[in-house]
Protein backbone atom coordinates (compact mmCIF):
# COMPACT_ATOMS: atom_id res chain seq x y z
CA UNK A 1 0.00 0.00 0.00
CA UNK A 2 1.51 3.79 -0.94
CA UNK A 3 2.52 5.74 2.10
CA UNK A 4 -0.11 8.53 2.36
CA UNK A 5 1.76 12.14 2.73
CA UNK A 6 -0.02 15.35 4.48
CA UNK A 7 1.79 18.04 2.41
CA UNK A 8 0.75 21.12 3.13
CA UNK A 9 2.47 24.32 1.28
CA UNK A 10 0.79 28.05 0.00
CA UNK A 11 3.15 28.33 -2.80
CA UNK A 12 0.91 27.16 -5.58
CA UNK A 13 3.87 26.55 -8.08
CA UNK A 14 5.61 24.67 -5.63
CA UNK A 15 2.82 22.38 -4.06
CA UNK A 16 1.98 20.94 -7.66
CA UNK A 17 5.67 20.27 -8.35
CA UNK A 18 6.03 18.12 -5.25
CA UNK A 19 2.69 16.64 -5.43
CA UNK A 20 3.86 14.99 -8.87
CA UNK A 21 6.57 14.00 -8.05
CA UNK A 22 5.63 12.37 -5.16
CA UNK A 23 2.81 10.44 -7.18
CA UNK A 24 5.23 9.22 -9.78
CA UNK A 25 7.52 7.90 -6.64
CA UNK A 26 4.22 5.94 -5.52
CA UNK A 27 2.70 8.39 -2.64
CA UNK A 28 -0.47 9.10 -1.94
CA UNK A 29 -1.04 12.62 -1.40
CA UNK A 30 -3.55 15.00 0.39
CA UNK A 31 -2.52 18.74 -0.23
CA UNK A 32 -3.54 21.71 2.10
CA UNK A 33 -2.81 25.48 1.70
CA UNK A 34 -3.64 26.41 5.40
CA UNK A 35 -3.22 25.30 8.76
CA UNK A 36 -7.33 25.24 9.26
CA UNK A 37 -7.89 22.69 6.89
CA UNK A 38 -4.13 20.59 7.18
CA UNK A 39 -5.98 20.12 10.95
CA UNK A 40 -9.31 18.88 10.06
CA UNK A 41 -7.18 16.25 7.52
CA UNK A 42 -4.64 15.62 10.45
CA UNK A 43 -7.32 15.24 13.10
CA UNK A 44 -9.60 13.22 10.71
CA UNK A 45 -7.15 11.02 8.98
CA UNK A 46 -4.43 8.91 9.26
CA UNK A 47 -1.32 9.77 7.38
CA UNK A 48 2.21 8.19 7.35
CA UNK A 49 3.97 11.18 7.22
CA UNK A 50 3.91 15.25 7.49
CA UNK A 51 5.45 17.67 4.85
CA UNK A 52 4.50 21.13 6.80
CA UNK A 53 5.86 24.28 5.72
CA UNK A 54 6.59 26.41 7.99
CA UNK A 55 5.23 29.86 6.54
CA UNK A 56 1.22 29.54 6.22
CA UNK A 57 -1.63 30.91 6.49
CA UNK A 58 -3.97 30.36 9.45
CA UNK A 59 -7.63 29.89 8.92
CA UNK A 60 -9.82 29.25 11.26
CA UNK A 61 -7.92 27.49 13.45
CA UNK A 62 -10.72 27.24 16.69
CA UNK A 63 -13.39 26.11 14.29
CA UNK A 64 -11.39 22.95 14.15
CA UNK A 65 -10.05 22.98 17.69
CA UNK A 66 -11.68 25.08 19.94
CA UNK A 67 -8.67 24.46 22.24
CA UNK A 68 -6.11 26.23 20.14
CA UNK A 69 -4.95 29.59 21.16
CA UNK A 70 -6.38 32.10 19.02
CA UNK A 71 -3.07 34.37 20.47
CA UNK A 72 -0.45 32.20 19.02
CA UNK A 73 0.71 32.25 15.23
CA UNK A 74 -0.53 30.38 13.14
CA UNK A 75 2.10 28.19 11.55
CA UNK A 76 3.93 24.91 10.70
CA UNK A 77 5.13 24.93 14.06
CA UNK A 78 1.89 25.37 15.63
CA UNK A 79 0.06 22.88 13.15
CA UNK A 80 2.29 20.18 14.22
CA UNK A 81 1.94 21.09 18.21
CA UNK A 82 -1.61 20.52 17.47
CA UNK A 83 -1.26 17.20 15.99
CA UNK A 84 1.21 16.19 18.39
CA UNK A 85 -1.20 17.09 21.27
CA UNK A 86 -4.25 15.17 19.94
CA UNK A 87 -1.94 12.10 19.96
CA UNK A 88 -0.67 12.17 15.78
CA UNK A 89 2.82 10.75 16.28
CA UNK A 90 3.66 10.31 12.65
CA UNK A 91 6.58 11.73 11.41
CA UNK A 92 7.29 15.33 10.04
CA UNK A 93 9.41 16.82 7.93
CA UNK A 94 9.57 20.80 8.18
CA UNK A 95 10.23 23.13 4.75
CA UNK A 96 11.10 26.54 5.51
CA UNK A 97 13.77 29.27 4.09
CA UNK A 98 14.03 30.61 8.09
CA UNK A 99 17.85 29.85 8.74
CA UNK A 100 18.05 30.89 12.35
CA UNK A 101 19.80 28.34 15.01
CA UNK A 102 16.59 29.62 17.01
CA UNK A 103 14.08 28.66 14.42
CA UNK A 104 15.55 25.31 13.82
CA UNK A 105 15.42 24.49 17.70
CA UNK A 106 11.01 26.00 17.50
CA UNK A 107 10.86 23.15 15.09
CA UNK A 108 12.28 20.38 16.57
CA UNK A 109 10.58 21.30 19.83
CA UNK A 110 7.15 21.24 18.54
CA UNK A 111 7.95 17.44 17.77
CA UNK A 112 9.58 17.65 14.07
CA UNK A 113 11.80 14.87 12.89
CA UNK A 114 13.91 16.56 10.03
CA UNK A 115 14.24 19.89 8.45
CA UNK A 116 14.91 21.08 5.55
CA UNK A 117 15.59 24.20 4.16
CA UNK A 118 14.86 25.97 1.00
CA UNK A 119 15.37 26.10 -1.89
CA UNK A 120 15.94 22.31 -1.80
CA UNK A 121 16.81 19.26 -4.24
CA UNK A 122 13.60 17.07 -4.83
CA UNK A 123 15.98 13.79 -4.46
CA UNK A 124 17.42 15.74 -1.04
CA UNK A 125 13.47 15.69 0.25
CA UNK A 126 13.18 11.61 -1.21
CA UNK A 127 15.75 10.67 1.05
CA UNK A 128 14.79 12.10 3.94
CA UNK A 129 10.67 10.92 3.41
CA UNK A 130 12.04 7.51 2.75
CA UNK A 131 14.77 7.48 5.77
CA UNK A 132 11.47 8.25 7.97
CA UNK A 133 9.34 6.09 6.27
CA UNK A 134 11.63 3.54 7.93
CA UNK A 135 11.15 3.78 11.72
CA UNK A 136 8.29 1.24 12.09
CA UNK A 137 7.15 2.78 15.46
CA UNK A 138 5.63 5.79 14.25
CA UNK A 139 3.47 3.45 12.90
CA UNK A 140 1.40 2.72 15.53
CA UNK A 141 -1.80 4.52 16.77
CA UNK A 142 -0.80 4.54 20.68
CA UNK A 143 2.28 7.22 20.82
CA UNK A 144 3.43 5.06 24.44
CA UNK A 145 6.09 2.48 22.83
CA UNK A 146 7.92 -0.10 24.68
CA UNK A 147 11.11 0.14 25.07
CA UNK A 148 14.59 -2.64 26.89
CA UNK A 149 13.34 -4.02 30.55
CA UNK A 150 9.60 -3.59 29.57
CA UNK A 151 9.75 0.21 29.74
CA UNK A 152 7.65 2.75 28.47
CA UNK A 153 7.90 5.62 26.89
CA UNK A 154 5.04 8.15 25.72
CA UNK A 155 6.82 9.42 22.74
CA UNK A 156 4.08 12.75 22.85
CA UNK A 157 4.49 13.54 26.60
CA UNK A 158 8.22 12.58 26.53
CA UNK A 159 7.60 10.62 29.83
CA UNK A 160 8.86 7.09 31.06
CA UNK A 161 7.09 4.33 32.77
CA UNK A 162 7.39 1.33 34.81
CA UNK A 163 6.15 -2.02 33.58
CA UNK A 164 3.76 -1.69 36.51
CA UNK A 165 2.83 1.73 34.87
CA UNK A 166 4.60 3.88 37.78
CA UNK A 167 6.22 6.97 36.31
CA UNK A 168 10.22 7.23 36.44
CA UNK A 169 11.48 10.59 36.82
CA UNK A 170 13.64 12.34 34.59
CA UNK A 171 15.15 15.37 34.29
CA UNK A 172 14.80 17.41 31.39
CA UNK A 173 17.81 16.72 29.45
CA UNK A 174 17.64 13.11 29.97
CA UNK A 175 13.98 12.91 28.65
CA UNK A 176 14.81 15.17 25.82
CA UNK A 177 18.12 12.94 25.16
CA UNK A 178 15.60 9.77 25.53
CA UNK A 179 13.47 11.38 22.97
CA UNK A 180 16.22 11.99 20.55
CA UNK A 181 17.54 8.78 20.51
CA UNK A 182 14.04 6.98 20.76
CA UNK A 183 13.03 8.62 17.42
CA UNK A 184 16.64 7.80 15.81
CA UNK A 185 16.60 4.46 17.14
CA UNK A 186 19.26 1.90 14.82
CA UNK A 187 20.85 4.90 13.84
CA UNK A 188 24.12 6.86 15.44
CA UNK A 189 23.33 10.80 16.76
CA UNK A 190 26.02 12.72 16.41
CA UNK A 191 27.17 14.27 19.46
CA UNK A 192 26.88 17.68 17.65
CA UNK A 193 23.72 16.78 16.82
CA UNK A 194 22.51 16.03 20.49
CA UNK A 195 24.23 19.59 21.78
CA UNK A 196 21.91 20.76 19.24
CA UNK A 197 18.77 19.53 19.84
CA UNK A 198 18.46 18.90 23.61
CA UNK A 199 20.78 22.07 25.02
CA UNK A 200 19.73 25.76 24.43
CA UNK A 201 21.42 27.67 22.17
CA UNK A 202 22.57 29.90 25.50
CA UNK A 203 23.67 26.80 27.23
CA UNK A 204 27.54 25.49 27.09
CA UNK A 205 27.06 21.33 26.84
CA UNK A 206 30.24 19.44 27.06
CA UNK A 207 30.61 15.84 27.07
CA UNK A 208 30.95 14.89 30.77
CA UNK A 209 27.29 15.87 31.13
CA UNK A 210 26.22 13.87 28.44
CA UNK A 211 28.04 10.90 29.35
CA UNK A 212 26.40 11.08 32.65
CA UNK A 213 22.82 11.84 30.99
CA UNK A 214 23.82 8.33 28.72
CA UNK A 215 24.80 6.51 32.17
CA UNK A 216 21.67 7.33 33.93
CA UNK A 217 19.35 6.00 31.24
CA UNK A 218 21.47 2.70 30.70
CA UNK A 219 20.40 2.07 34.57
CA UNK A 220 16.62 2.30 33.42
CA UNK A 221 16.87 0.73 30.58
CA UNK A 222 20.02 -1.62 30.74
CA UNK A 223 23.46 -1.14 29.91
CA UNK A 224 22.80 -2.45 26.16
CA UNK A 225 20.33 -0.23 25.37
CA UNK A 226 22.21 2.79 24.59
CA UNK A 227 25.69 1.93 22.50
CA UNK A 228 28.70 4.35 22.19
CA UNK A 229 30.90 4.86 19.07
CA UNK A 230 33.79 7.06 18.76
CA UNK A 231 33.41 9.45 15.62
CA UNK A 232 29.75 8.37 15.56
CA UNK A 233 28.18 8.97 18.85
CA UNK A 234 25.27 7.43 20.20
CA UNK A 235 22.52 4.71 19.50
CA UNK A 236 19.69 3.38 20.87
CA UNK A 237 19.66 -0.53 19.49
CA UNK A 238 16.12 -1.61 18.27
Amino acid sequence: MAAKLLLVEDDVLLSSMLTSILQEKGFSVCLCEDVQSAMEKGYEEHFDLYIFDVKLPSGDVQKVDSRADSSLESNGFTLLRYLREAGKTSPAIMLTSLAQASDVKEGFESGCDDYIRKPFDVEELLLRINSLLKRPFYHQDSPTITLHNGVRFDCIQKTLYSPQGELIALTNKERELLALLVQKRGQFVSQDEIFERVWSYDESPTSMALRVYVKNLRKILGKESIITQRFCGYCYKA
